[in-house]
């Protein structure tokens, strides 16, 4: 089983064949009732419709495919804890007594 593929190539294809289809339909609908034969003036107002809907989705998807792929911005480091903070964490746990912490945190602010 083959996988079929869309990408901007495909898409403009179709968007394409669909955009010169809308002034063909206009032309068999025509019923000589409007400026002998000229077609109706709501057709072509479809037709400009549909095509600035193509181009709209031709410019999200190529934005969203080269957002896609670029480099992401530098990422926020996840943030660490001081060493005071570590410190203060082991007093409340109960890992180190007061006069050990002082000890510590002078060391440190020194």
């Amino acid at each position: 089983m083959s996988r079929v593929t869309f990408g901007p190539a495909s898409f403009l294809s179709a968007a394409s064949r669909i955009g010169l289809m809308i002034p063909v339909l206009a032309q068999m609908m025509d019923r000589g009732d409007m400026n002998n034969g000229g077609g109706h003036w709501w057709a072509w107002l479809i037709g400009l419709g549909v095509l600035a809907v193509v181009v709209v989705l031709v410019v999200w998807m190529v934005t969203r495919l080269t957002q896609a792929h670029s480099a992401p911005a530098s990422a926020p480091q996840p943030s660490r804890p001081s060493a005071e903070d570590v410190l203060a964490d082991r007093l409340a746990r109960g890992e180190i007594d007061e006069d050990e912490y002082r000890r510590r945190r002078d060391a440190l602010r020194s």
